[in-house]
């Protein structure tokens, strides 16, 4: 999930929290403060009676809405910005492309090359000619963070922009800490 499709997650779950607070406490108040007649009442009813079609319509279409808009929701959940092919250079001569899993799996064994990493992914994401890189890395607990932020501005960054041959390619990091794995022994 992008930066995009999560921002909208927490707006859209912000929006429907507020209403369904609102609604809550309404229902509340009106429960402990008001009247004891039933929610729907003669006037309600009429106004169905009298509007019968066109009413059912209109709850029929914002149903449809709310159930597209929900499909959207789903769909946006599932999608992934991972790029298949990168194109590093174009001309008259040709095009010279290179598989982004490839590069990923690369750029992931460079990352896990440093003591302080125990696992480590890679995705190339973006459009063809700004790549952009996510690193998904799970960092040993009892090593320093200085240690491993070195070793991706020192190493592995670089690495990369050579591969690519760019000056700049945008990355974000998204580190878990873990416990060092117990170390086995053997008895014989």
């Amino acid at each position: 999930m992008n930066r995009k499709t999560g921002r909208g997650n927490r707006w859209g779950l912000a929006l429907v929290g507020l209403v369904l607070a609102v609604l809550g406490g309404l229902a509340l108040a009106r429960g402990l403060l008001g009247p004891s007649t039933p929610i729907v009442d003669a006037g309600v009813r009429g106004f169905f009676a009298r509007n019968s079609p066109p009413v059912w319509w209109a709850v029929a279409a914002v149903s449809v809405l709310v159930a597209l808009l929900a499909l959207r929701w789903l769909v946006a959940q599932g999608r992934r910005d991972a790029r298949t092919r990168l194109r590093l250079e174009a001309g008259p001569d040709g095009v010279t492309e290179i598989a982004a899993g490839g590069m990923a799996h690369a750029v992931a064994a460079d990352v896990a090359a440093s003591p302080a990493v125990l696992n480590a992914d890679a995705d190339l994401v973006g459009p063809r000619g700004q790549p952009e890189v996510r690193l998904r890395v799970a960092a040993d607990e009892a090593a320093p963070m200085s240690e491993l932020s070195e070793h991706l501005s020192r190493v592995t960054l670089p690495n990369l922009r050579d591969a690519l041959d760019r000056d700049h390619v945008p990355a974000v990091a998204r580190v878990s800490l873990e416990p060092s794995p117990a170390t086995q022994r053997v008895v014989r």
